[in-house]
Parts: C-alpha cells; sequence; structure tokens
C-alpha cells in the first residue's frame, strides 16, 4: 500500500502547477494579478496601482482593468478546475507542456461601483464546463465580499484534451 505524500510536497507541488498556468497568461504580470490558493479554491488579487486608475477626480478604477481582471479570474479558474483532477491523478505535473486556455467567445462584465484606490479581488465559479463550452460568473470586491464593485459572466471556447 503506498504512503500518502507529505502535506508539504502536495502543497509545494499544487503552487507550482498553478504558477505554471498563470505564467502562461502574460496580461497576468502586466497587471500584476497573482492567485491565493487554498486547496482547490483560488482568489485573484489585483494590488493597486495608480496606473490603473481610469479617472483621477473619482479615483476610480478603469473599467477596462475592471474587465480584464475578472476575465483573467474566469480563465485561469476554469483552467484550474480543469488541470485539477490531472495533476492529482499525476497525469500532469508541472514540468509538462503548457497548458492550453479556454478562449473566450463573450464576457458581460456588470459595473455595480466606483473600484476604488485599493486592492481588489476576484472569486470565479464555474457554472457549466463540457468537452467543448463552459460558463463561469465572477465576483470582484475590496474591502467587504457582501458589496461587489463588478461582476461578469463570461462563456468559453475550451481546448480539446488529449486522451
Amino acid at each position: 500500500m503506498k504512503r500518502p505524500e507529505p502535506v508539504q510536497i502536495v502543497k509545494q507541488r499544487r503552487d507550482a502547477m498553478l504558477q505554471n498556468l498563470v505564467a502562461g497568461v502574460p496580461y497576468v504580470q502586466f497587471l500584476g494579478i497573482s492567485f491565493e490558493r487554498h486547496g482547490d479554491e483560488l482568489t485573484a488579487v489585483l494590488p493597486y496601482n495608480e496606473r490603473n486608475i481610469g479617472n483621477p477626480m473619482i479615483p476610480a478604477l478603469h473599467g477596462g482593468v475592471t474587465a480584464a481582471f475578472l476575465e483573467t479570474a474566469a480563465i485561469i479558474e476554469l483552467s484550474w478546475a480543469m488541470t485539477w483532477e490531472d495533476m492529482e491523478a499525476g497525469k500532469i505535473t508541472e514540468d509538462s507542456p503548457r497548458i492550453l486556455l479556454p478562449k473566450t467567445i463573450d464576457f458581460s462584465v456588470d459595473y455595480l461601483r466606483s473600484g476604488l484606490p485599493r486592492d481588489a479581488y476576484a472569486r470565479a465559479r464555474v457554472n457549466r464546463s463540457g468537452r467543448r463550452y463552459a460558463s463561469v460568473h465572477v465576483e470582484g470586491w475590496q474591502d467587504n465580499r457582501t458589496r461587489m464593485f463588478a461582476q461578469a459572466t463570461g462563456h468559453f471556447l475550451m481546448p480539446t484534451r488529449d486522451g
């Protein structure tokens, strides 16, 4: 009977896989987005940066930055959910070739209030994921998770999976 891996090894493997996945999206580095992982749950973090302010008079986050942040959170969550089972089964590792990302079909953002000049957070929930198509809902907040500043729904074309 095979002994379970030590928890530190499991965490390192999962974190390395997430970093490999995130590295496949150059816009993540441009915006400075990071991802906090707790088990299989991800929270996207957009740290405050003055260049992300669209209206300096209010000041408020640029709508395009908000949309890009939410879309990135959706794509990474969808890819992470798709990768999780294969990773846990040992079918893929952080040394595997780059993971193919889903392609956006449409993405609709609801701007609920101005994004303030501070850190923002987002969590995505996969509503449906099939072989060819997926639907994802994303919520973005800043100081209080119950007071979203934006939410979005996206539909994605799934990459073909081998084997």
